[in-house]
Protein backbone atom coordinates (compact mmCIF):
# COMPACT_ATOMS: atom_id res chain seq x y z
CA UNK A 1 0.00 0.00 0.00
CA UNK A 2 2.81 2.42 0.88
CA UNK A 3 4.51 1.64 -2.44
CA UNK A 4 1.30 2.37 -4.38
CA UNK A 5 0.74 5.58 -2.42
CA UNK A 6 4.29 6.78 -3.17
CA UNK A 7 3.82 5.96 -6.86
CA UNK A 8 0.51 7.80 -7.13
CA UNK A 9 1.18 10.84 -4.96
CA UNK A 10 4.92 11.44 -5.46
CA UNK A 11 6.47 9.66 -8.44
CA UNK A 12 3.69 10.22 -11.00
CA UNK A 13 3.47 14.00 -10.35
CA UNK A 14 7.26 14.40 -10.52
CA UNK A 15 7.47 12.44 -13.77
CA UNK A 16 4.51 14.37 -15.21
CA UNK A 17 6.26 17.64 -14.36
CA UNK A 18 9.60 16.60 -15.89
CA UNK A 19 8.10 15.15 -19.08
CA UNK A 20 5.80 18.15 -19.56
CA UNK A 21 8.63 20.64 -19.17
CA UNK A 22 10.82 18.71 -21.61
CA UNK A 23 8.00 18.72 -24.17
CA UNK A 24 7.38 22.44 -23.64
CA UNK A 25 11.00 23.58 -23.83
CA UNK A 26 13.05 21.15 -25.94
CA UNK A 27 12.66 21.52 -29.74
CA UNK A 28 11.59 17.99 -30.64
CA UNK A 29 9.95 18.84 -33.96
CA UNK A 30 6.52 17.69 -32.80
CA UNK A 31 4.77 20.91 -33.90
CA UNK A 32 1.32 21.27 -32.27
CA UNK A 33 1.71 17.93 -30.50
CA UNK A 34 4.45 19.52 -28.40
CA UNK A 35 1.68 21.54 -26.68
CA UNK A 36 -1.04 18.89 -26.83
CA UNK A 37 1.00 16.06 -25.26
CA UNK A 38 1.66 17.87 -21.95
CA UNK A 39 -2.09 18.51 -21.67
CA UNK A 40 -2.75 14.82 -22.11
CA UNK A 41 0.01 13.96 -19.60
CA UNK A 42 -1.33 16.14 -16.77
CA UNK A 43 -4.89 14.90 -17.33
CA UNK A 44 -3.77 11.26 -17.19
CA UNK A 45 -1.54 11.94 -14.16
CA UNK A 46 -4.43 13.64 -12.33
CA UNK A 47 -6.85 10.82 -13.07
CA UNK A 48 -4.29 8.17 -12.03
CA UNK A 49 -3.76 9.96 -8.72
CA UNK A 50 -7.28 11.15 -7.90
CA UNK A 51 -9.57 8.99 -10.03
CA UNK A 52 -12.90 10.64 -10.81
CA UNK A 53 -11.83 13.70 -8.81
CA UNK A 54 -8.86 14.32 -11.12
CA UNK A 55 -10.56 17.13 -13.03
CA UNK A 56 -11.78 18.71 -9.81
CA UNK A 57 -8.18 18.68 -8.53
CA UNK A 58 -7.13 20.65 -11.63
CA UNK A 59 -9.70 23.32 -10.80
CA UNK A 60 -12.64 22.47 -13.06
CA UNK A 61 -15.37 23.46 -10.63
CA UNK A 62 -18.89 23.37 -12.05
CA UNK A 63 -20.24 25.79 -9.41
CA UNK A 64 -17.94 28.55 -10.71
CA UNK A 65 -18.85 27.93 -14.36
CA UNK A 66 -21.34 30.73 -15.09
CA UNK A 67 -21.97 33.56 -17.55
CA UNK A 68 -20.99 36.38 -15.20
CA UNK A 69 -17.60 34.89 -14.29
CA UNK A 70 -16.62 33.77 -17.79
CA UNK A 71 -18.18 36.35 -20.12
CA UNK A 72 -18.29 39.53 -18.01
CA UNK A 73 -15.74 39.41 -15.17
CA UNK A 74 -13.02 37.46 -17.00
CA UNK A 75 -12.91 39.80 -20.06
CA UNK A 76 -12.70 42.81 -17.71
CA UNK A 77 -9.79 41.25 -15.81
CA UNK A 78 -8.13 40.29 -19.11
CA UNK A 79 -8.45 43.86 -20.42
CA UNK A 80 -6.96 45.27 -17.22
CA UNK A 81 -4.12 42.75 -17.42
CA UNK A 82 -3.44 43.63 -21.05
CA UNK A 83 -3.39 47.38 -20.33
CA UNK A 84 -0.82 46.70 -17.60
CA UNK A 85 1.15 44.56 -20.06
CA UNK A 86 1.00 47.09 -22.90
CA UNK A 87 1.47 50.38 -21.08
CA UNK A 88 3.65 49.41 -18.11
CA UNK A 89 5.39 46.04 -18.42
CA UNK A 90 6.56 46.38 -22.04
CA UNK A 91 8.06 49.90 -21.76
CA UNK A 92 9.57 49.33 -18.30
CA UNK A 93 11.17 45.93 -19.01
CA UNK A 94 12.32 47.03 -22.47
CA UNK A 95 13.98 50.06 -20.86
CA UNK A 96 16.04 47.82 -18.58
CA UNK A 97 16.88 45.02 -21.04
CA UNK A 98 17.50 47.36 -24.00
CA UNK A 99 16.00 44.63 -26.17
CA UNK A 100 12.64 44.88 -27.98
CA UNK A 101 10.03 42.16 -27.75
CA UNK A 102 10.59 39.53 -30.42
CA UNK A 103 7.25 39.08 -32.18
CA UNK A 104 8.75 37.72 -35.40
CA UNK A 105 6.88 34.48 -34.61
CA UNK A 106 3.66 36.42 -35.36
CA UNK A 107 4.87 38.43 -38.37
CA UNK A 108 2.53 36.64 -40.80
CA UNK A 109 -0.45 37.61 -38.63
CA UNK A 110 -0.35 41.32 -39.52
CA UNK A 111 -3.33 42.16 -41.72
CA UNK A 112 -4.09 38.49 -42.43
CA UNK A 113 -7.65 37.66 -41.39
CA UNK A 114 -7.36 33.94 -42.12
CA UNK A 115 -4.31 33.54 -39.89
CA UNK A 116 -6.01 35.63 -37.19
CA UNK A 117 -9.03 33.28 -37.16
CA UNK A 118 -6.87 30.15 -37.13
CA UNK A 119 -4.73 31.52 -34.29
CA UNK A 120 -7.81 32.51 -32.30
CA UNK A 121 -9.07 28.94 -32.67
CA UNK A 122 -5.68 27.63 -31.55
CA UNK A 123 -5.61 30.04 -28.59
CA UNK A 124 -8.98 28.94 -27.26
CA UNK A 125 -8.64 25.20 -27.92
CA UNK A 126 -5.08 24.54 -26.81
CA UNK A 127 -2.98 27.51 -25.69
CA UNK A 128 -5.16 29.22 -23.06
CA UNK A 129 -6.81 25.93 -22.09
CA UNK A 130 -3.57 23.94 -22.11
CA UNK A 131 -1.21 26.43 -20.47
CA UNK A 132 -3.65 27.16 -17.66
CA UNK A 133 -4.32 23.47 -17.07
CA UNK A 134 -0.61 22.66 -17.01
CA UNK A 135 0.88 25.62 -15.12
CA UNK A 136 -1.94 26.70 -12.84
CA UNK A 137 -4.22 23.66 -12.66
CA UNK A 138 -1.60 20.94 -12.31
CA UNK A 139 1.77 22.46 -11.38
CA UNK A 140 0.43 24.98 -8.85
CA UNK A 141 -1.96 22.52 -7.22
CA UNK A 142 0.76 19.87 -6.97
CA UNK A 143 3.09 22.44 -5.37
CA UNK A 144 0.39 23.17 -2.78
CA UNK A 145 -0.06 19.44 -2.20
CA UNK A 146 3.69 18.96 -1.64
CA UNK A 147 4.51 22.14 0.29
CA UNK A 148 1.24 23.41 1.76
CA UNK A 149 -0.40 26.83 1.65
CA UNK A 150 1.78 28.88 3.97
CA UNK A 151 2.58 32.43 2.90
CA UNK A 152 6.11 31.51 1.81
CA UNK A 153 4.92 28.40 0.00
CA UNK A 154 2.42 30.40 -2.04
CA UNK A 155 5.05 33.06 -2.83
CA UNK A 156 7.50 30.35 -3.91
CA UNK A 157 4.77 28.67 -5.95
CA UNK A 158 3.94 31.88 -7.82
CA UNK A 159 7.57 32.88 -8.42
CA UNK A 160 8.85 29.44 -9.45
CA UNK A 161 6.18 28.66 -12.00
CA UNK A 162 6.17 32.26 -13.23
CA UNK A 163 9.85 31.86 -14.14
CA UNK A 164 9.13 28.55 -15.87
CA UNK A 165 6.18 30.10 -17.71
CA UNK A 166 8.49 32.84 -19.02
CA UNK A 167 11.11 30.26 -20.01
CA UNK A 168 8.55 28.37 -22.11
CA UNK A 169 8.04 31.60 -24.09
CA UNK A 170 11.74 32.06 -24.90
CA UNK A 171 10.86 32.57 -28.58
CA UNK A 172 9.87 36.14 -27.60
CA UNK A 173 13.46 36.96 -26.61
CA UNK A 174 14.78 38.00 -23.19
CA UNK A 175 12.32 40.87 -22.80
CA UNK A 176 9.42 38.64 -23.78
CA UNK A 177 10.51 35.93 -21.34
CA UNK A 178 10.62 38.38 -18.43
CA UNK A 179 7.30 40.01 -19.30
CA UNK A 180 5.55 36.69 -19.92
CA UNK A 181 6.97 35.38 -16.64
CA UNK A 182 5.47 38.39 -14.84
CA UNK A 183 2.13 37.86 -16.59
CA UNK A 184 2.30 34.20 -15.54
CA UNK A 185 2.80 35.31 -11.93
CA UNK A 186 -0.22 37.60 -12.17
CA UNK A 187 -2.30 34.74 -13.59
CA UNK A 188 -1.08 32.59 -10.70
CA UNK A 189 -2.16 35.26 -8.21
CA UNK A 190 -5.59 35.38 -9.85
CA UNK A 191 -5.79 31.58 -9.65
CA UNK A 192 -4.91 31.66 -5.95
CA UNK A 193 -7.36 34.43 -4.99
CA UNK A 194 -10.10 32.82 -7.06
CA UNK A 195 -9.69 29.66 -4.94
CA UNK A 196 -8.11 27.65 -7.78
CA UNK A 197 -10.94 28.23 -10.25
CA UNK A 198 -9.39 26.99 -13.50
CA UNK A 199 -12.35 27.92 -15.70
CA UNK A 200 -11.88 31.57 -14.77
CA UNK A 201 -8.16 31.51 -15.49
CA UNK A 202 -8.71 29.86 -18.87
CA UNK A 203 -11.20 32.60 -19.76
CA UNK A 204 -8.88 35.41 -18.61
CA UNK A 205 -5.93 33.90 -20.50
CA UNK A 206 -8.04 33.36 -23.62
CA UNK A 207 -9.41 36.93 -23.67
CA UNK A 208 -5.94 38.35 -22.94
CA UNK A 209 -4.44 36.47 -25.89
CA UNK A 210 -7.42 37.44 -28.07
CA UNK A 211 -6.77 41.13 -27.38
CA UNK A 212 -3.04 40.61 -28.03
CA UNK A 213 -3.71 38.90 -31.38
CA UNK A 214 -6.05 41.69 -32.52
CA UNK A 215 -3.39 44.26 -31.56
CA UNK A 216 -0.73 42.31 -33.49
CA UNK A 217 -3.09 41.89 -36.46
CA UNK A 218 -3.49 45.66 -36.67
CA UNK A 219 0.25 46.27 -36.30
CA UNK A 220 -0.11 48.18 -33.02
CA UNK A 221 2.51 46.05 -31.27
Amino acid sequence: MEHNAFLKTKLIPILAFIISMVLLTVPLGLNQFQTILPIFIVIVASVLEFGKSGFKFLGFKSKRFNVFNLLILAPMVALGLFLLYFYILIPVITHFTKQPLDFSHFEALKGNGEILLSMLLLIWTSVAFGEEMIFRGYFMNQFVKFFGESRWSIIGNILFFGVLFGWVHSYQGLTGQIITGLVGMLLAIIFYFRKYDLWFNIAVHGFFDTIALVVLYNGWL
